[in-house]
């Protein structure tokens, strides 16, 4: 478990994950955008995984409780993200994971996107 993780347990993570995960899904309902009839949302416990039925398209968000990472597959490139802080940031870049999944979502959709948590 990396030691930067802002979890002490794999409940709180979890816990945390699925709070999170519910908030993504209340968001890409709320776009107000054409394309979004073209999303097929599927959330699992600990899984997220949006397809764009245009050009199938697919960007997964899954938890991986040893490591408290949530990882992020989309546009054949992986994200790794960990919460510091308060915050999810990627793991080597420290990137910020809302202005990540934000620019992703905003260039499969043609307009702009910009998630919060």
């Amino acid at each position: 478990m990396p030691a930067q993780s802002d979890f002490s347990t794999d409940a709180a993570f979890r816990s945390e994950v699925g709070a999170l995960l519910d908030d993504l899904v209340d968001q890409i309902d709320a776009l107000d955008l054409e394309a979004v009839d073209d999303l097929d949302l599927r959330l699992t416990p600990g899984n997220l995984h949006v397809t764009f039925e245009d050009t199938g398209a697919v960007f997964v968000l899954s938890q991986q409780t040893p490591t408290h990472e949530l990882w992020l597959s989309a546009n054949l490139t992986a994200w790794h993200f960990l919460r510091k802080d308060g915050v999810w940031v990627e793991r080597d870049s420290g990137e910020e994971m809302v202005a990540v999944l934000s620019r992703l979502f905003s260039e499969k959709l043609g307009g702009a996107v910009a998630f919060t948590v």
